[in-house]
């Protein structure tokens, strides 16, 4: 069938790329003087972490980290590898401390994502028994885990569903958080409210996206941005999810089904070798969950000036007490997906212009990068900040003599098998 152009849809979307077309993604190194984001955000993604807080990075066996990384390369090149650059930053950061008794917060360096499949994917059943023995190695060697039983304490848990350690949302409720976990500080890329695997406290992050491969495919900054929406990806899974439905709780399936036939979406599974050039030509590139809410499209859209379409219910964003989220993206609830094309050609061009200027400018970008080396105002900063941000202690985080909290026979029966 032929792809019948509507009218109103036609004038709406040449209007918005005749006027987008002056607005040009720029290097990811390069300062502007764009629109300036409102609010505390500007200041805050500036803050420099350095004499707010003290980090003591626990020495662990090499079988935890660097033994695996050794085994297998790849996971210093997936979107999970924020676990290993965080260990490699803190290392040689001004924040680190080698005296713990001046700590205000202690860091286990477990890399619970490089213990791969074939096909390159995190073990779901070996990531929490890695985990339980990283805690009890702590507890056992140093006196600091048992005086408040990990609530000064931070791990990076990058899976799909955090320290639920599993792809499967359904899979991952049931196991639900590690309990030895239930006092600490996740660090963790998936965020969504009201969700068994977020717990209070802790801090999301983007995933990781390679600044110097996204820096090798920057494209002229005067290009037009003559794509109006963009998107590559999966619309279904038919692996693990034959019968269709469940796989983005049918966001993305709906996508294809309404639009792939509009002229106004250039969408496909197809993942060209032209891939970040298009999101740089692109005026609004599509975000919507997969099996977790987040993925690292959304920093590869903002790091090519292209405004994240965010379709996840209740996601939590990035750093979101830190970055105006709202004023650089669009948010469709995913109920109102098959609409997309009528919300997106209705907001006004001065709108998507703002949004596109300060897309533009450095600090957000910068914020969602785990540069190496680090820069000011990285990923890295933004998670030191974070953690700072939560001192000084409260009451109930030292425990009073003989005090427990946590079970350390509590869990699913598999998890806690020894590693």
């Amino acid at each position: 069938m032929g792809r019948q152009r509507r009218p109103w849809a036609a004038a709406a979307a040449a209007a918005v790329l005749l006027v987008a077309s002056c607005v040009a993604a720029a290097p990811l190194q390069q300062q502007h003087k764009h629109a300036r984001i409102s609010g505390d955000a500007g200041g805050v993604l500036d803050d420099n972490p350095v004499g707010k807080l003290k980090v003591f990075v626990y020495e662990m066996p090499r079988k935890y980290n660097q033994m695996l990384l050794a085994k297998d390369s790849r996971c210093l090149h997936h979107m999970f590898a924020a676990e290993i650059f965080m260990h490699q930053f803190l290392l040689s950061s001004a924040v680190r401390t080698l005296d713990p008794e001046e700590a205000d917060w202690f860091y286990t360096p477990v890399y619970t994502t490089c213990d791969l499949t074939p096909q390159g994917f995190p073990l779901p059943f070996r990531a929490p028994r890695i985990m339980r023995s990283a805690i009890k190695y702590v507890a056992t060697t140093w006196p600091y885990w048992n005086r408040t039983e990990g609530a000064d304490h931070f791990f990076l848990t990058p899976h799909d569903f955090g320290a639920c350690f599993h792809y499967q949302e359904e899979r991952a409720m049931e196991r639900g958080i590690l309990p030895l976990l239930r006092r600490a500080t996740l660090v963790q890329t998936f965020g969504q409210r009201n969700h068994v695997c977020l717990q209070d406290g802790s801090i999301t992050i983007p995933p990781y996206a390679n600044p110097h491969k996204m820096q090798a495919h920057l494209i002229n900054p005067g290009t037009p941005r003559s794509i109006f929406v963009y998107f590559r990806g999966l619309f279904y899974d038919m692996g693990n999810d034959p019968e269709g439905g469940y796989y983005a709780r049918g966001a993305r399936a709906s996508v294809w089904e309404n639009f792939k036939d509009n002229p106004l979406f250039d969408i496909s599974t197809e993942h060209p070798s032209t891939y970040y050039e298009d999101m740089q030509r692109a005026i609004f590139c599509l975000c919507p969950l997969g099996w977790a809410p987040w993925s690292p499209r959304l920093v590869e859209a903002v790091v090519f000036g292209c405004i994240p379409v965010i379709i996840a219910d209740d996601i939590v964003l990035p750093f979101a007490d830190a970055i105006p989220w709202e004023q650089i993206s669009v948010f469709v609830a995913e109920r109102d997906v098959p609409r997309l094309d009528s919300i997106l050609t209705s907001i006004p061009l001065q709108d998507i212009l703002r949004k596109q200027r300060l897309l533009a400018g450095a600090s957000v970008k910068q914020a969602l990068l785990f540069h190496q080396p680090a820069r000011p105002g990285d990923a890295f900063d933004q998670v030191l900040n974070g953690l700072a941000r939560k001192l000084p202690h409260g009451k109930g985080v030292f425990l009073q003599p003989g005090e427990k909290v946590l079970d350390w026979d509590a869990g699913l029966e598999s998890d806690l098998k020894p590693w």
